[in-house]
């Protein structure tokens, strides 16, 4: 994990207010919003912890213990750093779980060549995307091990569907993408099935609160479309995971005027378009207007720009969407 997770953690979570929900009372207010009152870290008979809420900090007169609200955990639930981290999150209400875990994938992704290699053959080159997408690599065996010592229980991790009822990860040799409340892992391996998510909702439309302030909307079906497009510069783009919106997705492309190219797969079997072609009529029905954008015969946007298309190629095909 990375310091600005940490920095992350400390700014949701203000000391104060998490010794008030350990019910700690401040005694008297001193200068500067600064509060005193007695220590739960020791016996107090008088008033000895300080509590600076601008800085989120605290010191205690009398034991001589300080510091921020991640110390303060540490040392009130008598936990190592990971566990207190971990403490943390779960008081916090924050998908603490998935967040630990894309972060460890996050972590594998440049320790595995082929990993990385699987990347380049998908077009993924960029390190900016990787970053943006937080894409990352679930090698196998491991991860358990890792969410273990940052204090998470197995029953936990079963539950999510990060490991399976056995003991194992449930993910291996996969490049793995957060999504919103959930992972989507993509096997690098001909002989594993492609795509996995983990048990529950898909969640809504990738990356939607960056993409939903453009008034023109590029909907993709696969993240690697997603990738190469927002690779190429068109940070307009969106993604389902898949040809069929779930109803948030389609709230949220109805929750304000715009315009969405949809740029389908243009499969051999036409599935791809008659998919785009249903869509753009309900979003019609919804006051949107919708427009297709026409790939070359058997292309993905993926698989157009793998085999060396580019963006302006592919914005020509976007603005004879609107002829």
């Amino acid at each position: 994990m990375s310091f600005p997770t940490f920095d992350t953690l400390k700014q949701q979570i203000p000391l104060l207010d998490y010794l008030q929900a350990l019910d700690w009372q401040p005694i008297r207010r001193l200068s500067r919003d600064r509060l005193m009152g007695l220590c739960p870290l020791h016996s107090d008979r008088k008033p000895s912890f300080l509590v600076d809420p601008n800085k989120s900090l605290f010191y205690c007169y009398s034991c001589g213990l300080g510091g921020d609200v991640i110390r303060f955990a540490e040392l009130y639930h008598q936990v190592k750093f990971p566990q207190a981290l971990a403490l943390l999150r779960q008081w916090r209400g924050l998908p603490a779980l998935l967040d630990a875990a894309a972060e460890f994938y996050r972590m594998h992704l440049h320790r595995h060549g082929e990993a990385v290699a699987y990347l380049h053959q998908r077009g993924i080159h960029s390190p900016q995307l990787i970053e943006h997408m937080r894409i990352g690599y679930a090698p196998g065996g491991c991860l358990r091990g890792w969410l273990t010592q940052l204090g998470y229980p197995l029953q936990a991790m079963c539950q999510a569907g990060l490991v399976t009822a056995v003991g194992y990860d449930a993910y291996m040799h996969r490049v793995v993408f957060p999504l919103e409340g959930n992972l989507y892992g993509r096997s690098i391996s001909p002989a594993a099935p492609p795509h996995r998510f983990l048990p529950g909702s898909k969640g809504g439309l990738y990356s939607w609160d960056q993409v939903r302030r453009y008034p023109d909307v590029i909907l993709v079906e696969g993240l690697f479309d997603y990738a190469v497009l927002w690779q190429a510069g068109f940070q307009n783009v969106t993604c389902a995971m898949g040809s069929h919106l779930n109803s948030h997705q389609l709230r949220q492309l109805c929750d304000g005027p715009r315009t969405v190219y949809l740029a389908f797969d243009a499969d051999s079997n036409g599935s791809g378009q008659r998919a785009a072609q249903r869509l753009a009529r309900t979003l019609g029905e919804c006051g949107i207007n919708a427009h297709l954008v026409s790939l070359p015969d058997g292309h993905d946007p993926n698989s157009f720009f793998v085999q060396g298309g580019t963006a302006r190629q592919f914005q020509a095909f976007w603005e004879a969407a609107l002829r």
